[in-house]
């Protein structure tokens, strides 16, 4: 038995291990989720705590959702209270000590958080009499109380636990005090939401007559929301995020299309918590789908299907020229499926393709960048195609199935624009496959295909007319019922570690919805989305393509560095708007907008998709991104087909739909052996070469004359490429 081991993810762990067995299986604890770097890795008792309090998170949202609804925004506080708890519990501030700093630095930090924690308990314990005056009869609570016993002691804790946790730096295993500050503070903001909100004076939020608490709890809020963003995020989203807030109050000041009227602090924050803002459509979706399909991902997780999908994508495709090259793009697609995030996907998956791909002669920038390119088609793979498309469906109020059905002609032309160009650089280069003996056997696989029966069901349950959410749980039971026939059965401590993982996978993807949620609310409220549709407007009279262009470039910009759910709530905000007012189907709109959100991932010079498989691979980070923006190439041409050629998201007839797909099929495979620079089995100069990307694009276009032309003029450059290859050959 050999073994392999993957180079370490940018975070210093391997979710996945490459091993050859005896069988040659190659993926092995590929669905590991990777242990982040500022995590923390409880024991003993505290450990035990964190556990069930996962669990509890997971099952309250599978009881709530299935079986006892709670009130709408109620259960959307509920929701976002947890992931911050759990967050501040599990993600640290700061870096952890090294073993020769000792336990602990910067003991200072530690006595001042204990400082804070007495204001913190004691906005606690004033939500807590609110409720208690509110069931007595008291119609609104004093403004002076509100303000300060509740609202100046909780944002004095919130603000002094967020700095102090900047500061203090433990060993990994030990919980932290400015932390506990902030779960207590964020403890206090859920409940006075939810005692406030359960009363009329949840009327009067955006008014002068709004309570004050409101605004100081909703301030806290955004804080910890943000706070923890960076964390488990980054700091792109969270700067962003700080610009949108600064407009608030700066935009009175600002000159042309910018400026507006302006908002006060307090109504603005008295709002911005509501379903105007943080309580809107990104956390809706938060709180029902992505948080149900996380669960039914860590179902399939807890049954090794993401092992399955690998190994069968090594069966069929890794015998074929530059074999594991085209495993990362049928991997990357199945795991896409299960995986909401480009650069999680490239973690999963390119620990194992990315090694195997230099092996056989990718360089190390191109097989990152082929990595990269193939998880992040992963995003717009039917059916679940990550969170974006339910926040699709919530915005547009599309149904989830005539997205998926929309959805499929643009993946396969994706997914195939990749492939070709995995096919034509192997050939260019004269790269080998991998060799039988060094393969899992396809047929002893084939006999474990039920374990695609849970996404099968899933499908079928949404066309059948099922619910979401019912169609999703449907799928998670299914995910463990069919584990009992497979050699990775799942008893009830699978099932309850598989509930676990679920709300630790799931604390990103909720802060991430909640922190755009708090720039949609900017949007909606200061009206900046209505002012750039007017731009966008003007921009179009003069060139609709120019204003195409303007709206793409604007939706790469504000998707940057952020992951795909926060990319496409916030560009479909600003962009979408305007892109409807020009007279565009809001299906078409909204997938434009989507495609560009997704494709940022993989576009210089923020591209962390990129950035991730560059870490795996060993190569220049900027040169990984340049190289999967080639690759990807296809995915910034094809939106701009959706407005010539509504086909292509099966509007129209089945005629029409079919010859759309085999003309922008053959147009994609121009375009590749035009990017790549290899047609009719030779390499192509640069003349044939632009010659078959005009050729393409009018064969992506889809009209009968752009086609023939197209025809026309990929024939021309055939003739001359074979003549040019008879000269050679004669010489």
């Amino acid at each position: 038995m050999t073994t392999e081991h993957p180079s370490q993810d940018r975070l210093g762990q391997t979710p996945g291990t490459l091993i050859t067995d005896d069988d040659h299986m190659l993926a092995h604890n590929v669905d590991e989720e990777p242990v982040e770097a500022n995590r923390r890795l409880f024991q003993g008792g505290l450990l035990k705590f964190v556990v069930l309090l996962a669990i509890a998170y997971s099952a309250f949202h599978l009881y709530t959702l299935n079986i006892a609804p709670l009130e709408t925004w109620s259960f959307r506080i509920v929701h976002i209270a947890g992931a911050l708890v759990l967050g501040f519990i599990l993600f640290a501030g700061a870096r952890f000590v090294s073993a020769d700093e000792g336990e602990a630095r910067r003991r200072w930090t530690t006595w001042i958080s204990a400082v804070a924690l007495l204001p913190a308990l004691y906005a606690l314990y004033q939500g807590f009499a609110f409720y208690q005056a509110i069931r007595g009869g008291a119609m609104r609570i004093a403004p002076d109380l509100e303000t300060w016993h509740f609202g100046w002691p909780l944002l004095a804790a919130t603000g002094t636990g967020i700095v102090m946790s900047w500061f203090h730096r433990r060993d990994r295993a030990r919980f932290s005090v400015p932390d506990l500050v902030l779960v207590v503070t964020s403890l206090a903001v859920a409940v006075y939401f939810l005692v406030v909100y359960n009363t009329p004076m949840r009327m009067s939020t955006g008014t002068s007559f709004a309570p004050v608490g409101i605004s100081f709890a909703a301030i806290a809020g955004t804080a910890l929301i943000m706070e923890l963003t960076r964390r488990v995020a980054g700091l792109a989203l969270v700067v962003i995020g700080l610009v949108f807030l600064a407009y608030v109050f700066a935009g009175p000041y600002l000159p042309g299309f910018l400026g507006y009227p302006g908002l006060s602090v307090q109504r603005f924050f008295s709002q911005v918590y509501t379903d105007a803002g943080i309580l809107g459509p990104t956390t809706a979706v938060s709180s029902t789908y992505i948080i149900l399909f996380i669960i039914f991902a860590a179902f399939l997780q807890s049954s090794k299907v993401g092992d399955y999908f690998v190994n069968f994508a090594f069966a069929a495709a890794g015998r074929s020229r530059g074999g594991p090259a085209k495993v990362s793009i049928f991997a990357s697609g199945l795991m896409g499926m299960i995986n909401g995030t480009s650069a999680g996907n490239v973690v999963s998956t390119g620990s194992l393709t990315i090694p195997l791909m230099k092996r056989v002669g990718y360089s190390k920038q191109s097989a990152g960048a082929v990595e990269a390119a193939a998880s992040t088609g992963g995003q717009i793979m039917p059916p679940i195609m990550g969170a974006g498309a339910f926040i699709m469906a919530e915005i547009t109020g599309i149904p989830y199935t005539e997205i998926a059905i929309a959805a499929l002609i643009p993946a396969i032309l994706y997914f195939a624009s990749v492939y070709f160009m995995v096919d034509f650089e192997a050939k260019k280069l004269g790269m080998r496959g991998m060799r039988s003996d060094e393969l899992p056997h396809l047929g002893r696989l084939m006999r474990q295909v039920y374990l695609f029966v849970p996404i099968i069901i899933l499908v079928v349950a949404l066309f059948l007319g099922y619910s979401v959410i019912r169609a999703g749980t449907l799928a998670t039971v299914s995910a463990a019922v069919v584990s009992w026939i497979s050699p990775n059965k799942m008893g009830l401590k699978s099932i309850l570690k598989a509930l676990e993982q679920a709300s630790y996978m799931s604390i990103q993807i909720i802060v991430v919805c909640a922190a755009a949620g708090v720039i949609v609310g900017v949007i909606s409220l200061t009206g900046v989305g209505a002012r750039f549709s007017s731009l966008l407007l003007d921009v179009a009279a003069a060139s609709h393509l120019l204003a195409l262009i303007f709206a793409m470039f604007i939706s790469i910009l504000l998707g940057m560095g952020m992951p795909t759910t926060a990319a496409y709530a916030v560009a479909a905000s600003v962009v979408a708007p305007g892109l409807v007012q020009l007279g565009i189907e809001p299906l078409t709109a909204h997938f434009f907008v989507f495609y560009f959100a997704v494709v940022s991932a993989i576009t210089p010079p923020v591209a962390l998709a990129s950035y991730a498989a560059a870490g795996i691979s060993g190569a220049n980070a900027m040169e990984t991104s340049v190289a999967s923006f080639r690759i990807g190439i296809a995915a910034f041409i094809v939106p701009f087909m959706f407005f010539y050629n509504s086909a292509l998201l099966m509007e129209a007839g089945w005629f029409e739909i079919a010859r759309a797909l085999v003309t922008a099929t053959f147009g994609v495979y121009l375009l590749s052996g035009g990017v790549i620079g290899w047609f009719a089995r030779a390499r192509a100069p640069w003349l044939i070469r632009l010659m078959l990307v005009a050729a393409a694009l009018l064969m992506i276009e889809g009209g009968l004359w752009t086609d023939l032309a197209g025809l026309g003029l990929t024939v021309l450059a055939y003739l001359i490429q074979r003549q040019r290859g008879a000269t050679l050959a004669a010489a």
